[in-house]
């Protein structure tokens, strides 16, 4: 029997999300969770949901979870190792191949807007798994998702104890919510089209890091500071003493996401997400003050150290 949706990464964030609006939204017979820990089968099953095992470091439980399988969300990988990221990827393409996939709903970045020009060391698999789709012949979607909101502390490396934010640039980037990313991802899955094609998920608002310094003071109180520096002197502020314990080398990599963003290729947003949707997304600026509202605490970088 065929099954027409199963959501990888279903632990994780997006996965999470996007399977939260499967099991609200459609029978159960329709839809999976698949996961790279078979340990996590009981969390699922108890809830009444499917569940397949599918380790991208290992072909054959992927090739296995694919079968007969209609519309297949891949959610990229989060290891920093861009060679094992790379390897992960095509095992999980080939799978799909092998396994008759009908589509790939691929979780990309939105570095670059729609174009597929950006450097940025975060980008850059996900502009190879972009061509190792189009390669092998398998339909796909590449859903290209803002960054989250939420993650807008690791982003600035901002802690709730931070007195001075010290960033290369302060151009604007398109924030977008994880939750409602989520959302938007099952519901253009259910909507189905896009065959072969690239897409962009966005917030309707792109916001400046200085911006964002200023919604931060103004709902906690605070009396954080913004200065510009240039990039090598970024890495050597950030790296030196980072409060959450981050290695230079983390900076030296964010760099390079910083030269990208300098060159505006987070700053472009994009009306799909609102049409899929039916509402306005939530603006950046109003969702980092929710959450500061609600915990002026709040902190992202765990994910990270």
């Amino acid at each position: 029997m065929a099954l027409k949706y199963l959501i990888t990464g279903a632990t994780g964030g997006l996965g999470e999300q996007t399977l939260a609006y499967f099991v609200a939204n459609c029978p159960a017979t329709e839809y999976a969770a698949a996961s790279s820990r078979e340990s996590n089968r009981k969390q699922f099953e108890d809830r009444g949901i499917a569940f397949r095992h599918a380790n991208y470091d290992d072909p054959e439980t992927l090739e296995a979870a694919f079968q007969d399988v209609e519309n297949l969300l891949f959610v990229s990988t989060n290891v920093f190792d861009n060679v094992k990221r790379k390897r992960q990827h095509e095992n999980f393409v080939a799978a799909a191949k092998k396994a008759g996939v009908k589509h790939v709903w691929y979780t990309s970045l939105s570095f670059g807007g729609l174009e597929s020009t950006s450097k940025a060391a975060v980008q850059k698999v996900h502009l190879e798994t972009e061509d190792l789709l189009k390669e092998s012949g398998v339909t796909f979607t590449s859903v290209r998702e803002g960054v989250y909101t939420e993650a807008f502390p690791v982003f600035i490396n901002w802690f709730p104890t931070t007195s001075t934010i010290s960033l290369p640039s302060d151009a604007p980037i398109s924030f977008t919510l994880r939750t409602e990313l989520g959302e938007a991802t099952a519901r253009l899955m259910i909507a189905g089209g896009h065959e072969n094609e690239i897409v962009l998920l966005t917030a309707p608002e792109a916001i400046r890091p200085s911006e964002i310094v200023d919604v931060i003071n103004k709902t906690t109180g605070r009396q954080v500071k913004f200065e510009l520096v240039s990039p090598d002197e970024y890495v050597r502020l950030n790296g030196e003493n980072d409060l959450g314990g981050k290695p230079r080398a983390f900076f030296e990599m964010t760099k390079s996401w910083w030269d990208g963003i300098t060159k505006g290729e987070l700053q472009t947003t994009h009306p799909l997400m609102k049409e899929i949707l039916g509402r306005e997304p939530v603006k950046a600026s109003d969702a980092i003050r929710n959450l500061l509202t609600e915990n002026p605490d709040f902190t992202w970088h765990q994910n990270y150290a």
